[in-house]
């Protein structure tokens, strides 16, 4: 089982995204013409590996997640690939057991779609509330079209530069410690 669960994270459909983590009024400006609340994701709970990779589950259901993305601030390029599974404590059983476990991250989630662009409003333990605008790229688009779409997005919030955090969840938990 895990070999599988690990061959599938490998496979080259990759989505790429643009993202920026936003901590200061996550919810505001939320009524912008287009903006379509998707739903609420309960009781999200990662798990961080001692390596790149993500085990992510609710409501019964789960998620391998592999990020490949640059260590620097401001906008960027994410490449990631996803592997499902309906065993999600098994498969974090098997992985941290052979992994090790860097830490856990507990949040609410209220997901938003406007255009191609997903926003999440996370309420995370511990940390408090943010935002994530994530651009889905087109195959043609290019990482600039992205952070054009994500900066218009952005003024229509009232999102400053200044507000812009840099890392995971997982990596301001452990900054705070």
């Amino acid at each position: 089982m895990l070999g599988s669960a690990v061959l599938l994270a490998q496979q080259r459909r990759r989505p790429d995204k643009w993202q920026a983590g936003v901590k200061k009024g996550a919810k505001r400006g939320l009524t912008t013409s287009g903006i379509v609340r998707s739903g609420l994701v309960e009781g999200e709970v990662d798990v961080f590996l001692n390596l790149e990779w993500t085990v992510g589950s609710e409501n019964g259901s789960g998620q391998l997640i592999f990020y490949q993305r640059a260590d620097m601030d401001g906008p960027k390029l994410s490449d990631y690939s996803i592997s499902s599974t309906t065993d999600p404590d098994g498969l974090t059983k098997v992985l941290s057991d052979a992994l090790g476990v860097k830490g856990i991250v507990k949040k609410e989630r209220w997901l938003y779609m406007v255009g191609q662009t997903r926003i999440h409003v996370d309420q995370v333990k511990g940390l408090g509330n943010f935002m994530e605008l994530e651009v889905v790229l087109g195959e043609d688009q290019s990482l600039e079209e992205g952070e054009a779409i994500a900066q218009k997005l952005m003024d229509e919030l009232g999102i400053k530069k200044e507000d812009l955090l840099t890392g995971a969840y997982m990596e301001l938990i452990l900054a705070d410690k």
